[in-house]
């Protein structure tokens, strides 16, 4: 077998931060990060790391909250997506998830932050609402791609709890701007995938939002319903 590579983290947060940029750096691409606009990813605070790289590494460095908010200090894109799998959600705070939030500058960094961290954190339900309704476009698309989350990753959740968030769902859809578009459907469509009652709950939202005004709304609702209707044919 070949030898297990030893673990990075060294001791204090900042000198394993350090460690962790010093090996990102070790790993970077220019053809990766020159690949990002493609995505609609700014490559301006980014080295060209791929996600799998960078998984990697957090698994070598293990879970731990300081390294995780020493990286996200940094500022650097490929850092924060690696704060995200080293951070331990067990010690997240309201107030914590809610200063990372508000630093929220891509898609990529909330969508990979909430799938890998926030949901897994007891207050995960709780920052819901308030993020979607904050002005930012990245900040809303948190609240979201969060509700997404936790829709996706836990099985026998009361209906109703995902019931009151389908007004959340049916005011976003209207905001025209593409990431919070984006969010809102990804929402609609795992709250959707939960149960036979928040399927049909689901459709008749979808339904409604195909006749609206709103371009966005219309969008939202036509692939809610592509995708209840893939489900269908498989069952």
């Amino acid at each position: 077998m070949p030898a297990k590579k030893p673990a990075l983290f060294t001791g204090d947060p900042a000198t394993g931060a350090k460690e962790a940029l010093a090996e990102l750096k070790r790993l970077s691409s220019a053809k990766v990060r020159d690949g990002m606009a493609r995505y609609g990813l700014p490559n301006d605070k980014a080295w060209g790391v791929g996600v799998g790289e960078i998984q990697k590494l957090g698994k070598r460095l293990g879970k731990n909250q300081a390294l995780a908010e020493a990286l996200w200090a940094t500022d650097v894109y490929e850092a924060r997506l690696l704060a995200s799998f080293v951070g331990e959600a067990d010690r997240l705070t309201p107030r914590l998830m809610d200063r990372w939030c508000r630093d929220f500058d891509n898609w990529g960094v909330v969508d990979t932050v909430c799938f890998k961290l926030f949901e897994q954190s007891p207050h995960a339900w709780d920052r819901i609402e308030p993020w979607t309704k904050l002005k930012g476009e990245f900040q809303c698309r948190a609240g979201y791609v969060l509700l997404a989350c936790v829709a996706a990753h836990n099985d026998g959740i009361p209906d109703e709890k995902f019931l009151r968030y389908l007004p959340l769902i049916e005011r976003g859809a209207t905001d025209e701007r593409n990431f919070v578009k984006k969010g809102v459907s990804w929402a609609l469509r795992m709250v959707g995938l939960q149960s036979p009652g928040l399927r049909k709950a689901c459709t008749a939202l979808a339904k409604r939002l195909t006749e609206s005004e709103s371009a966005s709304a219309h969008w939202i609702g036509r692939e809610a319903l592509r995708e209840f209707a893939k489900l269908r044919g498989k069952m």
